[in-house]
């Protein structure tokens, strides 16, 4: 019983960086945390071995079975109190290395052990929702948004959770972030999740996005449309000219208006009931 109270002591304080175990190179608790073999590891941290070490990347034990995807084994290190948001030396916290590897157990457990879904950002790292959309993980994308993650998560490099989403064709993870009420139309260096669309070529995800407002016509730091970087007579081309040469459709401008009015919370129910498109124009032209 001591014993366990002691734990929670250890999970309740504060993480600072670097103030957790000692630097030293891998350890046998890193190696077996990172191959999953759950027995091994049980039997080192019974017999004392440190949960806390840090490596000299200032990777854990933690950092390495969430990046592997190994659930057994980030059971066991939190379990035996390890800490739930330690950064390593690129300020990235466990619950960055599972989203990237995709695997929704680890998110699971790290959230239920209190890991923060919207970590301060460094110039060094993205935030847990720019993870999950690098890797396409969409369900995880919508776990983190479920539990509070900032849609509009502002990284340095890449620019917002949608922006990235759309940077590396992961149409689902577009969905979800939209369907949240992700901003359409934000942007880096005047640059916007459209435009990345159109560099990718994909006609589906056009389609997505302007459906959701985004602004054809929005220009880069390079002046540039959506348009401008798709090739010539290609299916995307057409579909962003189509755009531009005719207005919004009647379902689209009510789509839009029944988001700004309702909010999104209300859209997709009305979306989820299968309300009649005539019944949504006509509210949202009263």
């Amino acid at each position: 019983r001591k014993k366990g109270r002691r734990m929670e002591i250890e999970n309740s304080r504060p993480y600072f960086f670097g103030d957790i175990g000692c630097w030293a190179e891998r350890t046998e608790v890193h190696k077996t945390a990172s191959l999953g073999q759950a027995s091994q590891l049980e039997q080192l941290i019974q017999t004392g071995a440190s949960v806390n070490m840090v490596a000299v990347d200032s990777i854990t034990p933690l950092h390495e079975a969430c990046l592997h995807g190994q659930t057994k084994c980030v059971q066991l290190l939190l379990e035996a109190g390890a800490q739930v948001d330690a950064r390593n030396v690129d300020g990235s916290t466990p619950l960055c290395d599972a989203c990237s590897a995709g695997s929704l157990e680890c998110v699971k457990l790290l959230l239920q052990y209190g890991a923060k879904t919207n970590p301060a950002l460094t110039s060094r790292t993205a935030s847990p929702l720019h993870e999950a959309c690098m890797g396409g993980n969409s369900e995880c994308v919508k776990l983190l948004i479920s539990m509070g993650a900032s849609l509009e998560a502002y990284d340095l490099y890449y620019g917002t959770p949608l922006h990235v989403a759309c940077a590396n064709e992961h149409t689902n993870c577009v969905k979800e972030l939209l369907n949240a009420g992700a901003k359409v139309n934000a942007a880096r260096l005047h640059e916007t999740p459209l435009h990345h669309a159109a560099k990718s070529m994909s006609v589906e995800m056009i389609e997505i996005l302007v459906e959701f407002g985004a602004n054809i016509y929005a220009r880069d730091q390079h002046n540039r449309k959506p348009v401008d970087y798709t090739t010539p007579g290609s299916p995307s081309a057409a579909c962003l000219q189509s755009y531009e040469a005719s207005p919004l459709s009647l379902q689209q401008l009510s789509r839009l208006a029944v988001r700004k009015t309702l909010g999104t919370r209300a859209l997709n129910v009305v979306v989820q009931l299968d309300i009649p498109k005539l019944i949504i124009s006509y509210l949202c032209y009263q």
